[in-house]
This record gives C-alpha cells, structure tokens and sequence, in this order.
C-alpha cells in the first residue's frame, strides 16, 4: 500500500513539476513579444504578466482609436464626394462603389431603420465577379456602417462597377 502511495505522490509531484516548467516557459513566450520600452528587467512572472497586461490593454486602446479614426476618415471621404467638396450631413442611405485596379470597395451607410439582407449584398457582387476579402460592419451612433473589399475575378473584358452601384441601389432602396 505505501509503494502505491508513495508512487502517486511521485506522480503527482513530476505532473506539478512539468506544469511549472510550462507555465515558465509560456511566460518566457509572452515576455519576448513584449517590446523593451514596456518590459523592465522584471525579476519575477508576476512582474513579466503584468507588463504584458499592460502592453496588450494599451495595444486594445490603440486598435479602438484607430478604429473610430478610420470611420471618421470614411464619412469624411463620403461626405465630401456627395457634396462634391462641401461636408454636409448625409443621406441615407449611402451607396459608394471604388474600383481601384482588380480591386473593389464597396461602402454602405444605413440608418437602424433600413433592414436589408447582408449576405444579398456578398451575392451581388459575387453575381457581378467579384469574390469578397473582407467584410465588416460597425455601429456609429444611429448609423450602420457596411465595409466591404473584394477581388474582381471576372474573366469578361472590364468589370461594371457601374451595375453593381445600381443592383445594390436597387437592394438597398
């Protein structure tokens, strides 16, 4: 009975060991991301987990201020070719459509009101020969901003960004 004992003791004992060993090195892990102007000699793990927590709460604020810039930057750029130069308020909803090379971008801006179907507007553009990178939405105040980058990939000879601004004027109105 004690050989049995004493062996799951040793047990347990090697299973702690080789989870302090993993958690050491986890930590080793997080530490080297860090850069050197958030990461003081920290002596201990504690030190080096707080100074991660540091750097990644700082990064999260960072991502949200760079977040909200680029909305304002967008209903800028939008207000500004509405009004051909003037900012005023806008209309919604809005539709713009950038072709940019085989690339396309599709901006919409909707108030709560306006329901349509987000994955109609995908099907659109994929109708027209277009695969879709990226999609995203947010919520600024009472307006729904629809952002969406996509790949032309049509074979026929010049792609319509024209027909894709009706069809999804047609979706949205």
């Amino acid at each position: 009975m004690k050989t049995i004992q004493a062996s799951s003791k040793l047990e347990r004992k090697t299973v702690e060991k080789n989870r302090r060993m993993h958690m050491k090195s986890l930590c080793f892990k997080l530490t080297a991301l860090i850069p050197n102007r958030y990461s003081k000699e920290a002596s201990t793990q504690q030190d080096q987990l707080e100074q991660a927590t540091v750097y990644i709460q700082n990064l999260q604020e960072r991502i949200e201020e760079l977040k909200q810039k680029k909305m304002a930057l967008c209903i800028e750029g939008i207000n500004q070719n509405i009004s051909g130069g003037m900012m005023i308020g806008l209309r919604l909803p809005v539709i713009e459509v950038r072709e940019l090379g085989s690339s396309l971008e599709v901006i919409l801006i909707s108030g709560f009101h306006k329901k349509f179907m987000f994955c109609d507007v995908i099907s659109i553009l994929e109708e027209e020969g277009a695969d879709v990178v990226n999609a995203s939405f947010s919520n600024v105040g009472d307006k729904i901003f629809h952002i969406i980058h996509s790949q032309v990939t049509s074979s026929r000879v010049g792609f319509e960004s024209a027909r894709v601004y009706e069809r999804l004027k047609e979706l949205v109105y």
